[in-house]
């Protein structure tokens, strides 16, 4: 171990501040710097926000390998000087990465129904995972990752960034609430944008350099449709949940962090809208070559004790079509990732939060870059500020308004038993049938 490495742990063990942030010493910087070199870090899935999340992590350790499914991608990615600058090994199987007993933690930025599997055999591998959101497919992954984080004692980051990131608004705006400002919370409303219809979509053979079998892992066997692929993932229900998991897992998640929901959530969930491009029968699209999650929706929430939570593509009838309006009997506060309004917000010039309110948030962190919070915890054993419990009932919430989408009815959810009352056909779609050789467990 190298000495600015253990004179780092050795401060952070004296309870001395991490200095990634609010750091007046460039000593202490540096020292920070030395420490996060030590981390070897494999990158696993290099689309645009794998490739982004893979550079961050490589700022502050070493990007010792690459993998991708997408053999173009995973050679790109190595010749990056930001990411493996010619010199990291290079993987299209995940697996392979994971038997370097020198990698000490790994991104994972693929499709969302490869996350779980990845992150449960990288964690069994004894790595750190830092995965970006939605981090689960399914209600059921979200439990089993649970037990696997205290099993593994691994640390585990989950991409939601607007914890950390954007000037801190997010965390006040939680803060806020959380202190009373606005009185007892009423309402909150979520828009989260929606999904454009794709019309019909050609089916081809895949590019030489896709393992289109890999690539759908858990997912049933079909033929290969561009739009299926890369980025139009987040279109189809077999890989991900539209918009409701994409953006809403920002910001539902926030709503859940504001509401001091990171370990139940709400108990009832109505229908108000839902257009899908494709019919549906018994919850199943029956046209398999054009988009076919929500494209425009309207979701009602209600918590045990009568906060109502709507998550909706658009809410300009309120004035804004992307961010999070939480409504008390005292105010309103507005937020997104371009601004933070209200009335507890002008008075912040008399009544500053306390910085002990964010740090209570930040689970004993004060506020500073998500990734660097992931490598903090690394260093000294803390939980990241985005952690698999938590994350998982935010997941929860969107998955559940999906379910009831579609299977166009209302649901009700038993948080301490995770099970939703009386409707054992909604059940089964808290868990997903999977491919032999893909299993998830």
């Amino acid at each position: 171990m190298s000495l600015a490495r253990r004179q780092f742990l050795k401060s952070a063990a004296a309870g001395i501040a991490v200095p990634y942030f609010f750091s007046t010493s460039s000593r202490s910087a540096q020292q920070a710097a030395a420490a996060s070199k030590d981390f070897a870090v494999g990158a696993i899935g290099l689309g645009g926000r794998g490739s982004s999340v893979a550079a961050q992590a490589g700022k502050l350790g070493r990007i010792v390998a690459v993998c991708d499914v997408d053999a173009k991608r995973a050679e790109a990615a190595n010749a990056r000087k930001d990411l493996g600058g010619g010199k990291a090994e290079v993987f299209t199987d995940y697996r392979k990465l994971l038997e370097r007993k020198d990698i000490d933690c790994v991104t994972i930025g693929t499709p969302d129904h490869w996350h779980t599997k990845i992150a449960l055999d990288a964690m069994r591998a004894g790595k750190h995972v830092y995965c970006e959101k939605p981090l689960t497919l399914t209600v059921d992954e979200g439990k089993i990752l649970r037990k696997a984080v205290a099993e593994t004692g691994r640390v585990f980051q989950v991409g939601t960034q607007q914890r950390s990131e954007y000037n801190g608004q997010f965390a006040k705006a939680a803060a806020l609430v959380r202190e009373g400002r606005i009185g007892k919370v009423q309402r909150v409303t979520c828009a989260i944008g929606g999904v454009k219809p794709s019309g019909k979509l050609k089916k081809t053979a895949p590019p030489p350099e896709l393992n289109w079998d890999m690539w759908l892992g858990q997912a049933p066997l079909v033929d290969y449709i561009k739009e299926r692929c890369h980025y139009e993932f987040r279109w189809w229900y077999e890989y991900s949940g539209g918009k409701m998991t994409d953006w809403g897992a920002h910001h539902v998640d926030i709503t859940h962090w504001a509401l001091g929901l990171d370990d139940t959530g709400p108990t009832e969930y109505e229908v108000v809208a839902a257009e899908h491009a494709v019919p549906f029968a018994k919850g199943y699209p029956t046209v398999d070559d054009e988009y076919n999650v929500a494209l425009t929706f309207h979701v009602r929430c209600r918590t045990a004790d009568g906060i109502e939570i709507n998550i909706r593509d658009k809410a300009t009838d309120l004035g804004f079509d992307n961010g999070i309006l939480f409504e008390g009997d005292k105010g309103k506060l507005f937020v997104n990732r371009g601004k933070l309004t209200g009335a507890p917000v002008d008075d912040l010039a008399n009544n500053p939060l306390a910085e002990s309110a964010l740090v209570a948030l930040r689970k004993g962190k004060p506020l500073g870059g998500h990734m660097a919070n992931f490598f903090d915890c690394m260093r000294d054993g803390g939980t990241p500020t985005s952690d698999v419990a938590s994350h998982h009932r935010a997941m929860t919430t969107c998955h559940l308004a999906n379910i009831a989408m579609r299977l166009n009815r209302g649901l009700k959810w038993d948080p301490q038993t995770e099970q939703i009352i009386g409707d054992d056909e909604a059940n089964s779609f808290c868990k997903r049938e999977q491919r032999k050789g893909y299993e998830i467990a």
